[in-house]
């Protein structure tokens, strides 16, 4: 089936599967969802266990504070949404965890628009059996972080990952235009953007963009752009130079 005969899709394993649609439920991606544009599928990750208190966690080997998912759960949990997906299925399977590799927009944009959808693995607790992880990298999981920090588990992070992604989605965001001057999709940061009224608390908006002048506004983004990357992400900025370069 064609994109147009089967929307986006995203399963996410989870111990908090009432966590979605969550906020994305609202606005453009709640709209998206209603319109078919994608589709969620939240699976329980309890529902595999085997014994009689759905236990899904134990004790650390080698001691230690916290708990750690059982590779025996989650793999099952994985072995089901893999064998519904079928043979074809070729949606990339991501945990979320914050010793993955940062996510960027160049990541977003292929998952969003070069696979049919995603699978997301979000992990609790201490994090999950690394057995489970050996194994299933083997078979192409990708490990996926949000940032340099620590989260209660994973399903903030997927649910900022969805975000991203089903803004992409074509028919999600009307003027396709404005994602393309977007942070990061030219490897700078955003020039800044006003509106009505011009004057407000003594500050005016600047004069360019008053005037009419598409060739000259164009030229003061893009120069806004370089001077806010510069200042508030030099490693951007290196980058976007390395890039340049390149391309010269």
């Amino acid at each position: 089936m064609t994109r147009a005969s089967k929307p986006w899709s995203a399963t996410v394993l989870t111990l908090f599967p009432e966590m979605f649609p969550g906020p994305l439920g609202h606005s453009l991606s709640g709209k998206a969802l209603e319109e078919g544009l994608w589709s969620l599928d939240p699976v329980q990750i309890r529902d595999f266990a085997t014994d009689k208190h759905r236990s899904v966690d134990d004790t650390c080997f080698g001691g230690g504070a916290g708990m750690v998912l059982r590779p025996n759960v989650v793999d099952a949990a994985l072995e089901q949404v893999k064998l519904r997906e079928g043979s074809e299925g070729n949606r990339p399977l991501l945990y979320l965890t914050p010793r993955g590799k940062p996510l960027d927009q160049a990541m977003v944009r292929r998952y969003a628009l070069e696979s049919p959808g995603v699978i997301l693995l979000c992990g609790r607790y201490e994090g999950i059996d690394h057995r489970v992880m050996e194994h299933w990298e083997e078979q192409g999981m990708e490990e996926v972080s949000i940032g340099d920090y620590v989260l209660s588990g994973g399903e903030i992070a997927a649910l900022t990952l969805l975000d991203a992604c089903i803004r992409l989605l074509p028919g999600v965001i009307g003027k396709e235009e404005s994602l393309a001057n977007e942070s990061f999709e030219l490897g700078l940061l955003e020039y800044p953007q006003y509106t009505r009224p011009q004057v407000w608390k003594n500050k005016i908006v600047p004069e360019v963009l008053l005037s009419g002048d598409h060739q000259k506004i164009a030229a003061w983004r893009q120069k806004e752009a370089e001077r806010i990357t510069q200042i508030r992400r030099p490693d951007l900025w290196v980058r976007y130079l390395e890039q340049m370069g390149r391309k010269q």
